[in-house]
């Protein structure tokens, strides 16, 4: 049977990967911080195992994550939390980063030892990373360096025969996008969310980019000058 183990699997996107890769028969480990909530996820699958940590405390990844392997693994856990009128609240900017960053790399620490040849790793980013957007300061951030150390890890693990691929999602229909106070152009389901990421990674992709079109039309606005940017990004954010 195969393995996947997911952070982040108590809401959103790892909430609806864990489901799904266990209706396929993947034997899943979902991991979060609130219990609660992956009892409620082991209630619709029985066969989940749980793991109980926070991501941000390297000391409980490294205990939680102790001896744990899979042949998958998706590293799922996010927050976002805005910047309003150029206002730097480094608080906010910190629990961001400790979060979209630092965490995963907590869990990498952890994992990359105990994961065999021919493993793949999913680090889920985000398509905020191409372009800087208003107020995204610290989420843009976050997740595009994590794009930089996803990218450039895949490298030096070569060798070693550990895959790497980024998921870079659009907007998607989540608990923390429903607290967004704006537009969010070709949202999409969870569902669609995770079928993205699901074959994507059994096709062994690089990347995961999606909405496809979204993706695209980001990254042709970055190709543009600056000033034409801003006044772009500034108009979707309106």
């Amino acid at each position: 049977m195969k393995r996947v183990l997911i952070t982040g699997a108590t809401s959103g996107m790892g909430f609806q990967l864990a489901r799904d890769y266990a209706a396929e028969g993947w034997q899943v480990t979902a991991c979060g911080r609130d219990r609660n909530k992956l009892e409620q996820l082991r209630a619709q699958a029985a066969d989940i195992t749980l793991c109980e940590f926070d991501i941000t405390d390297l000391a409980q990844t490294r205990a939680a994550l102790a001896g744990k392997s899979a042949e998958l693994v998706i590293l799922c856990a996010g927050t976002c939390e805005y910047l309003n009128h150029g206002i730097v609240e480094a608080e906010k900017v910190h629990r961001v980063m400790n979060t979209n960053f630092s965490g995963p790399i907590n869990c990498l620490d952890a994992l990359l030892p105990q994961l065999s040849p021919g493993s793949r790793v999913a680090l889920v980013g985000s398509t905020a990373s191409i372009v800087p957007l208003p107020r995204a300061e610290a989420y843009g951030a976050s997740k595009a360096a994590l794009a930089y150390f996803a990218r450039s890890l895949a490298q030096d693990l070569t060798r070693q025969q550990i895959h790497i691929s980024l998921v870079l999602p659009g907007f998607v229909d989540t608990p923390l996008t429903k607290r967004n106070d704006f537009s969010m152009p070709m949202i999409i389901s969870v569902e669609q969310a995770s079928n993205f990421i699901r074959r994507g990674l059994a096709r062994g992709k690089r990347e995961v980019v999606f909405p496809r079109l979204f993706a695209l039309i980001l990254r042709l606005t970055s190709r543009l000058p600056q000033s034409w940017q801003r006044r772009l990004t500034q108009q979707i954010a309106r």
